[in-house]
């Protein structure tokens, strides 16, 4: 079912105009009048609703009931910012696993060091990967994209109550389904070469948790992947 992302008010009314962005997509997906479709408003909320009309201007459609997403526990991972369009994967993966937010992070093994003069249309276009997953997976809502920052800025933001985990290869002892608890999680992944010792040290005295995946050697973008993919599991989303 094609679904579409709108701006909807609370309480939802019974019919709301869908102009922009949304009303191309409309047109891309080729959508008539009385066919079904699913509104989402990108902050968890939901509705079947049916295409009433539209023209050059504007479409309206009708709501219907509403639903909530799948739910499960906040997890905010922290990426080590990776060579190339890795993040567009991680990206657009860890939306459909359901992740909270993003935080894009330069550690000291970061390689890749954007301008900042390019910062903004990166961000933009991370933002638009995100919406589009999020749209194409089912979710109810979007994931934040944090601006890209320093890994310890980004660990000094984090809410009161998240367990902070910390991929690390060097860990042996501690699993991170057996470390992850069933509460809110902020999971810390680096980059190409993972995160220096130092790092780790650092996160360790923040409170962080060093886990490991297991004997398996995984790239930086299947490492965030398949831990999230752990952590859904643990949530019973997943497996």
């Amino acid at each position: 079912m094609f679904r579409i992302r709108l701006d909807v008010p609370s309480p939802a009314p019974e019919r709301v105009r869908a102009e922009g962005p949304a009303l191309h997509h409309l047109r891309v997906a080729r959508v008539v009048p009385g066919e079904a479709l699913e509104v989402f408003d990108g902050r968890g909320r939901a509705w079947a609703a049916w295409l009433e009309s539209i023209d050059e201007g504007a479409a309206v459609l009708r709501l219907g009931d509403a639903r909530r997403g799948a739910t499960g526990r906040t997890i905010v991972l922290l990426q080590g910012f990776p060579k190339g369009d890795k993040l567009d994967l991680v990206l657009q993966k860890a939306t459909e696993l359901g992740v909270s937010a993003v935080w894009p992070v330069l550690t000291a093994r970061s390689v890749a060091r954007p301008k900042q003069d390019a910062l903004g249309a990166r961000h933009a276009r991370w933002q638009r990967i995100v919406e589009e997953a999020a749209r194409q997976s089912g979710r109810a809502d979007v994931p934040e994209v944090a601006a890209l920052g320093p890994l310890d800025t980004a660990v000094r933001a984090l809410p009161a109550g998240v367990r902070l985990l910390v991929l690390d290869e060097e860990e042996r002892a501690e699993r991170l389904g057996e470390a992850a608890g069933d509460g809110a999680v902020a999971l810390v992944v680096g980059p190409e070469g993972g995160l220096a010792r130092e790092e780790v040290d650092a996160l360790r005295a923040a409170g962080g948790v060093p886990v490991s995946l297991g004997p398996l050697v995984l790239r930086t973008e299947t490492a965030a992947l398949a831990a999230l993919s752990v952590l859904r599991h643990l949530d019973g989303l997943l497996g």
